[in-house]
């Protein structure tokens, strides 16, 4: 049964990522990520070339703006994101990694938890076991290997605080593409 149901995802992704992805209309899309995905909230946008590696472990919560190429990775654990929530371009979200002091080359991963307000930018990489808080930035290439505090500003790799946010956050993103 277990087998069965690997194999279902494992073509459900293949579908998603090989073809409706990459299809320009954005409202064919969202009508199967409606469905593949763990949750996806109202008004949230996921521009075309995302790739999802287990989409039923994805829940986005509303308003969110996901940018083209960015990789969602929860092959074991969940993803979690609030509302409001910006990922920018070819960022990556990992769930899953392997032990490098492991003999037997062990996997070690943990779900990752992005709060309300986030904006996570160009290219940045999002390590497996990660809690981002409300209002955190992640600069564009930033590598987070460890856990931002609500409203901190990290940049570098390993990411590092460089400052923090304005906390009167009141902004609703709205992205409605036709063709993106």
């Amino acid at each position: 049964m277990i087998y069965h149901r690997a194999i279902a995802g494992n073509l459900l992704a293949w579908i998603y990522n090989s073809f409706l992805g990459r299809f320009p209309l954005h409202w064919i899309r969202r009508f199967y990520l409606r469905y593949y995905l763990g949750a996806l909230g109202d008004g949230t946008s996921i521009q075309m070339g995302c790739r999802f590696l287990n989409g039923r472990k994805l829940f986005l919560g509303e308003r969110n703006v996901i940018n083209f190429g960015c990789l969602f990775d929860g092959r074991s654990y969940p993803i979690r994101t609030g509302h409001d929530v910006s990922i920018g371009p070819e960022a990556v979200i990992l769930t899953l990694g392997h032990d490098p002091q492991s003999p037997v080359f062990a996997d070690r991963g943990g779900e990752v938890q992005i709060g309300n307000h986030v904006w996570i930018a160009y290219r940045a990489i999002i390590l497996p076991g990660i809690k981002i808080g409300n209002g955190a930035v992640v600069a564009a290439g930033a590598v987070v290997t460890k856990d931002v505090a609500p409203f901190e500003i990290v940049a570098g790799c390993p990411a590092k605080k460089v400052g923090e946010r304005n906390p009167n956050l009141t902004y609703q993103l709205k992205c409605s593409p036709l063709l993106v």
